[in-house]
């Protein structure tokens, strides 16, 4: 699917991240833009994709890199094409690992696609990028731990496939669509659809697929589970995890501000801010210097170094005093952005596990037992695991962080359950 040529907007000023254009055509592709340039790294100009991009389809690949790092797996650097939240052409990269572990459930070797959590802004937080040190630091503050690789050896380790997005805009020139339901669900699908047509390894083009993700991972997982039956109805998708998924902005926003990780917002506006000109004037009215000064810094961090802004309330941030919830609920513009962000509008018609922690002091749990019963009010097969932590330091994320390990301990289970063909339990 390829948008119509349309001008883009004129850059915003507040962000050093260039704005993206609007949707074009595969021959009014424009360069890459000129903001942060991609690290230097052994992948040489791997993250720099052509102008214009080459004709074809989600999912088709650009090109391929041999990568290495300490999964236990083959691992190829991958660029391929999906689409932006505007429906225009993009390519993103990300990193397909073949396991050296047989399978030994029934049919072809499974694939799980893998959504990271938040990684940061920058081009150089990209997990593809991560998979190669597990720990990258660029002086003087700038520290990324590749802190997924576990899951991803786990599901190695059993004889399943893994494919893992880096999301648009990072490794590929931004800005990076932060919690971007279209754009980020779509990086996941495609990330599938592309490792399904990488050539020998010995996946099928009717290989099962899942779906795996928490956090942003889990928010990326769920919009993915909503689009897959019109935007890839070509997958075999037999099942997805989202654990402690954002799929109420809002509410989401609410419970960051003064958070340890309240700088991630700075990712929200940011991405906001370069793929909805109309968003522009109005962080533009209200945010003053020092939240602008925040913008500019977080358009090229990644997410240890943003803690510096740790437990910060948003009111600092703007002209008026108001937080930033207080501002968006008086702006029907921004009120409309935040809104096409939502999760639950939309039945998957595969089945979901979701797992939130009833404690997490960053993604509410009653959002996301909302999510859960819209899905099952439209039908869907959806099974809730809640986890029961006592409250942990509010305010410091301990209770979003630690639920990710009996989450994966949970989600694993019910993976294998689905690749093996076992009727998926169901809450609703």
């Amino acid at each position: 699917m390829v948008g119509q040529a349309a001008a883009a907007p004129a850059p915003w000023s507040g962000v050093i991240q260039p704005e993206p254009p609007g949707p074009v055509s595969d021959a009014a592709q424009p360069a890459p833009v000129a903001g942060q340039p991609a690290p230097p790294g052994p992948w040489g100009d791997f993250y720099n994709p052509p102008v214009p991009l080459p004709p074809g389809n989600p999912g088709d690949i650009i090109r391929t890199q041999p990568s290495f790092g300490l999964a236990p797996a083959t691992a190829t650097r991958i660029l391929y094409r999906s689409e932006d939240t505007h429906g225009a052409p993009t390519a993103i990269s990300g990193t397909y690992f073949a396991p050296g572990m047989p399978w030994h459930g029934p049919g072809p070797r499974p694939l799980v696609s893998i959504a990271a959590g938040t990684q940061g802004f920058g081009r150089q937080c990209a997990p593809s990028m991560m998979f190669n040190t597990l720990l990258e630091y660029h002086p003087p503050f700038d520290l990324m731990a590749d802190y997924e690789l576990p899951f991803v050896d786990l599901l190695l380790a059993q004889g399943v496939a893994v494919v893992f997005t880096d999301y648009a805009g990072l490794g590929t020139p931004g800005p990076h669509p932060y919690v971007n339901r279209r754009a980020n669900g779509q990086a996941v699908l495609d990330a599938a659809r592309a490792a399904l047509r990488l050539p020998n390894t010995g996946l099928q083009p009717n290989s099962p697929v899942g779906l795996w993700g928490y956090s942003e991972g889990g928010a990326a997982t769920a919009a993915a589970a909503e689009l897959q039956p019109t935007y890839a109805p070509d997958l075999n998708l037999k099942g997805t995890y989202t654990g402690a998924p954002p799929a109420n902005l809002a509410a989401t926003l609410n419970m960051a501000d003064g958070s340890l990780f309240v700088g991630a917002i700075g990712y929200a506006l940011n991405g906001f801010a370069g793929w909805y000109p109309q968003m522009r004037p109005i962080i533009d009215k209200y945010i003053n210097d020092r939240g602008r000064q925040m913008l500019t810094a977080t358009a090229t961090q990644c997410d240890l170094e943003t803690m510096q802004y740790a437990f910060t309330r948003t009111n600092a941030w703007t002209k008026t005093g108001q937080s930033l919830s207080q501002i968006i609920a008086q702006e029907p513009a921004a009120q409309q952005v935040i809104a096409e962000q939502f999760i639950g509008n939309v039945k998957p018609t595969a089945p979901v596990l979701v797992v939130s922690n009833v404690n997490d002091d960053l993604v509410p749990n009653g959002q996301v037992r909302q999510l859960v019963a819209d899905w099952c009010g439209k039908g869907a097969t959806v099974q809730y695991s809640q986890i029961d932590l006592p409250p942990l330091l509010p305010g410091t994320v301990l209770g979003h962080g630690l639920p990710v390990l009996p989450a994966v301990a949970q989600a694993d289970q019910w993976m294998l359950d689905r690749f093996n063909g076992v009727p998926a339990p169901s809450s609703c």
